[in-house]
């Protein structure tokens, strides 16, 4: 029996007992014609029945709270489309995109931006897009991003979006994307103002980002979990990682860092296990693995503020986990450590990229006097050889010239 996945967790930003689900089959090949569509809420202290169900009219692969108002959810359906819930309104949706406007590949991210009006969100795609909406219409996307590489907005080039980052409290418009093919993509969030709308981006993994997310104390460092590894990152550092977990024998499917904690993040493995990372006391290790199931876990989500975490599994099933209090509670002088750490990790990576790019240039520049010694060389090969054949016809028409005289002499000798 093919069962659906929790793809998708959010707690509810007031009443911690609540908790959103999103469940969709991925492999949609596998999927039979009569599986549900439905996502649920849930109270944690109610285990055996949800509290509410959502009925989209495709799978929901991501669903998020609105932290303005708490009583919307905002979904991204496996169809392409976006639609939002307000739970006094009942199951239904109360709006969904036009399907002409909306993704043409599921939607595996959607984020709320922190306005004053809160109505305002944007999402991500494989299909290589990101869309900004107003739920107040949403017939078509107030704004449309491609994130094509070469900066043409071509959508056969684009790269395909897997997990996304916004950081409301930075005071600059740029949010991150994490793609299919193992890039971190740094966008400016103001398409409006900038004909560049692509700043950056950073390369390091072998395969699709699954998890994005900065540190909550220090943004300008954030997570990635992809492939085999979890890295952290600076954003001053294009190259490389700053600090990179040693490689798994299992993929990784999502991440998150602690709400409470700066040195503290976890991960979730397929062979259904939950590590804890404490990069000031082992950067390359887990300080705790624990098995949760015998599934693959695909989600993970630490409630804020508090020792609770949860993990969607493989099979839909979501079981909540309580940290030790070591875990939950900030350790002293550890923000100050941290920052210490990331920022001389930060240098070290720098002077490393400079001595790459100062070595690179050396063997660029002595490539250019080897092309051209090499010319020279050439050029003096056939010259070389010019000259001998020249010196061998001189030979041949000396040695003609002679026979030629010897046997004139020889004719006047017999008359």
């Amino acid at each position: 029996c093919v069962k659906r996945t929790a793809t998708s967790l959010s707690w509810h930003p007031l009443d911690y007992h609540k908790l959103a689900v999103a469940y969709s089959c991925l492999e949609f090949q596998r999927a039979p014609k009569n599986m549900s569509f439905d996502s649920y809420i849930w109270n944690i202290e109610i285990c055996n029945k949800p509290e509410m169900t959502l009925k989209p009219i495709s799978p929901l692969v991501c669903l998020e709270y609105n932290h303005k108002d708490t009583h919307i959810l905002i979904g991204g359906s496996y169809n392409g489309q976006i639609g939002y819930w307000d739970t006094r309104s009942g199951s239904q949706p109360v709006q969904m995109s036009a399907t002409e406007h909306s993704h043409k590949d599921p939607v595996y991210k959607v984020i709320w931006l922190q306005t004053k009006i809160g109505t305002e969100t944007f999402s991500a795609s494989t299909d290589g897009q990101v869309l900004f909406w107003d739920i107040r219409n949403m017939n078509e996307p107030t704004k449309r991003l491609v994130l094509d590489p070469s900066k043409k907005g071509n959508r056969e080039n684009a790269l395909g979006a897997v997990s996304m980052e916004f950081e409301n409290s930075m005071v600059r418009a740029k949010f991150l994307v994490g793609t299919e093919q193992g890039l971190v993509v740094s966008c400016n969030r103001k398409l409006e103002t900038t004909d560049d709308p692509i700043v950056c981006m950073y390369s390091g993994h072998h395969g699709p980002i699954y998890a994005l997310q900065r540190n909550p104390f220090f943004p300008k460092n954030f997570l990635t979990v992809a492939d085999w590894t979890a890295r952290i990152w600076s954003e001053d550092i294009k190259e490389s990682s700053i600090i990179s977990s040693k490689y798994h024998m299992t993929y990784l499917l999502d991440g998150c860092w602690s709400p409470v904690r700066p040195s503290v993040f976890f991960t979730v493995k397929m062979d259904g296990t939950l590590d804890v990372w404490d990069i000031l006391f082992k950067p390359k290790d887990p300080i705790l693995n624990l098995k949760v199931c015998d599934e693959a876990l695909y989600s993970i989500r630490v409630r804020d503020k508090d020792s609770l975490v949860c993990c969607g599994s493989q099979l839909g099933t979501v079981r909540l986990l309580k940290m030790s209090p070591d875990l939950c509670t900030l350790q002293k002088n550890e923000k100050a450590l941290v920052s210490e750490m990331f920022e001389r990790e930060t240098k070290r990576e720098k002077i490393l990229e400079g001595q790459y790019r100062e070595r690179h240039q050396m063997k660029h520049s002595s490539s250019v006097e080897d092309e051209g010694g090499k010319d020279d060389m050439e050029e003096l090969l056939a010259y070389t050889e010019r000259e001998f054949f020249e010196t061998v016809e001189a030979e041949k028409k000396k040695i003609k010239d002679e026979e030629k005289e010897r046997r004139s002499g020889m004719f006047c000798f017999q008359v």
